[in-house]
């Protein structure tokens, strides 16, 4: 989707340079001074939104998990085999990654950086939209789709495969958003389906 720049306000024109300088210099290597000549204002005007560069990292983080969380959960909660469940939710969380790179390189990459009195907030909206996946998991453990392991682990790389392609993804590439969630969501499922060859199905628990 493609904002037209005149059509933000400037709280949101903040927030879009702002993600693009942090993806492109790092957090660290991003000064409010640089924010505030990629938006075209004051660095005072800058404040006037976003009072320390802290709590303008924190927004864009909590945009960007919010903005995605309803989805996955209503996947997470739907009355479908756990496997097509893992599939429809892989797919929308890279469709949305590669829709919206900026702020999910910032999620993936610079949260790291939030200071204690921010980070507990952000850390909570992680876990929970991590917690989804483990749910999708530990269902598909249970029901014998799924061979047995530790769905934390498990939750963490499918979305660390998933995420990789925040960093490699370019519009003008051969292939579409729609095209690599399909591909990647079918390597999510197959890595942990049952196939007769790893442990029995049933009994793991979230950890």
């Amino acid at each position: 989707m493609t904002v037209v720049a005149g059509s933000l306000s400037t709280r949101e024109r903040i927030l879009r340079e702002s993600a693009a300088l942090f993806r492109r210099h790092g957090y660290n290597g991003t000064s409010m001074q640089d924010v505030a000549a990629a938006v075209g204002i004051t660095k005072s005007s800058l404040y006037h939104h976003f009072p320390k560069k802290q709590a303008l990292l924190l927004e864009i983080l909590e945009l960007t998990v919010d903005r995605v969380t309803p989805a996955v959960r209503a996947i997470a909660e739907a009355s479908l085999p756990a496997a097509e469940r893992l599939r429809r939710a892989v797919a929308i969380h890279i469709v949305e990654a590669v829709r919206d790179q900026d702020n999910v390189a910032c999620f993936i990459e610079e949260g790291r950086y939030l200071d204690p009195a921010y980070r507990d907030d952000f850390v909570a909206k992680r876990d929970r939209y991590e917690g989804y996946f483990r749910r999708i998991l530990g269902n598909g453990i249970e029901a014998g789709e799924f061979r047995r392991h530790d769905v934390r682990r498990a939750a963490l790389a499918i979305l660390g495969m998933a995420n990789s392609v925040v960093r490699w993804y370019r519009a003008d590439g051969p292939d579409s958003p729609d095209t690599i969630a399909t591909e990647f969501a079918e390597l999510a499922v197959r890595s942990v389906a049952a196939d007769g060859e790893g442990p029995g199905a049933g009994g793991a628990h979230e950890r």
